[in-house]
């Protein structure tokens, strides 16, 4: 199942998301107990998601519809994938000064040979 087209923007109200998912208002507020997210409130406190938000909401739709995960296993996955997505950020992050190292470290390699 092709996932939906999220639109370019950044808050979405309740019912656009809703739209977007093909789920009842209700069912996002129910997610929201079970999953701990927290949509922000604009300023007549109702209920703004972010893209971000909206991206989780379609993960947890996926794992509770399509891989028919209990809502327990579905927290579970997607804390799995949350901690997975944080160590492959922090390796990208570490990779530009492990190379530059390397190459430090081959450089005072070449250094040290000319001058024995």
């Amino acid at each position: 199942m092709a996932a939906p087209r999220i639109p370019d923007k950044f808050y979405f109200k309740i019912g656009e998301v809703s739209r977007i998912l093909n789920v009842k208002p209700y069912v996002l507020r129910f997610w929201e107990t079970e999953f701990r997210l927290s949509p922000a409130k604009n300023q007549s406190q109702h209920r703004v998601y972010r893209r971000q938000d909206v991206e989780t909401l379609l993960e947890i739709k996926r794992l509770l519809y399509e891989e028919r995960f209990t809502i327990e296993g579905a927290r579970t996955k997607l804390k799995e994938m949350t901690r997975e997505r944080h160590q492959m950020k922090l390796e990208l992050a570490e990779n530009p000064y492990r190379n530059e190292l390397r190459q430090l470290k081959k450089e005072l390699s070449r250094i040290k040979a000319i001058l024995k």
